[in-house]
């Protein structure tokens, strides 16, 4: 079994992870030329899993990226912590 860890991506200029389910997350920029303005954004990759299910993809502004940066670290803080996250609590099926 594969264990979770960082790659790099030299061609591309981006980072991923290998989880321990073995899917591939990986982290790109991606800059759109446009005659105006160009636009960057923030591709995330969710590759297919062992079984073959296929992935998603993502592209996020830079405050999008930042907010879900925010998001991660503190659900691996109360994920090691065992705590549950604050907010309104999940209300029970009938």
């Amino acid at each position: 079994m594969r264990t979770a860890g960082t790659e790099r991506h030299p061609a591309s200029g981006g980072a991923g992870i290998v989880t321990t389910c073995g899917r591939r997350i990986a982290v790109r920029r991606l800059r759109l030329a446009t005659a105006d303005r160009p636009i960057s954004r923030i591709a995330l990759d969710v590759g297919p899993d062992r079984g073959g299910e296929p992935g998603t993809w993502a592209a996020l502004t830079a405050g999008e990226a930042r907010d879900l940066a925010d998001l991660l670290l503190r659900h691996a803080g109360l994920a090691e912590r065992g705590a549950e996250p604050a907010g309104p609590a999940r209300e029970a099926a009938p």
